[in-house]
């Protein structure tokens, strides 16, 4: 079974429970993690689909190969998004400097100054 809770007390006592396999982990988030517990939902969302692919009862071994399929997945998923973030920001700077060479343009056309 995997499962979580969230145990709030004030937030230098709030603790990240997480059930793995029977057992059970704690955690204390990172003060800079806004939603703790949304993050054990995404990684037990990849626990389950890779537990999915071992329909008995997952044997001690197969429990590593579960969690080591997990993070490769998890970790396939990061890359991804890091390569699409790096992409965007490309864009995002080729369209902002287009953008800015334009108005550079109109405003030497009507001021005969040039923008440094």
């Amino acid at each position: 079974m995997i499962s979580s809770i969230l145990e709030k007390g004030n937030s230098l006592d709030e603790l990240v429970v997480i059930e793995i396999f029977g057992e059970e982990y704690r955690f204390r988030p990172d003060s800079q993690v806004e939603n703790p517990e949304q993050v054990v939902q995404h990684l037990i969302k990849y626990i389950k689909e890779s537990e999915a692919l071992f329909q008995n009862r997952p044997s001690d071994k197969n429990k590593i190969i579960i969690l080591l399929l997990s993070a490769m997945n998890l970790s396939r998923d990061f890359h991804e998004l890091k390569v699409k973030y790096s992409e965007l920001e490309k864009e995002t700077e080729k369209r902002v400097s287009s953008i800015l060479e334009k108005i550079d343009q109109e405003f030497e056309k009507n001021t005969n100054f040039k923008l440094l």
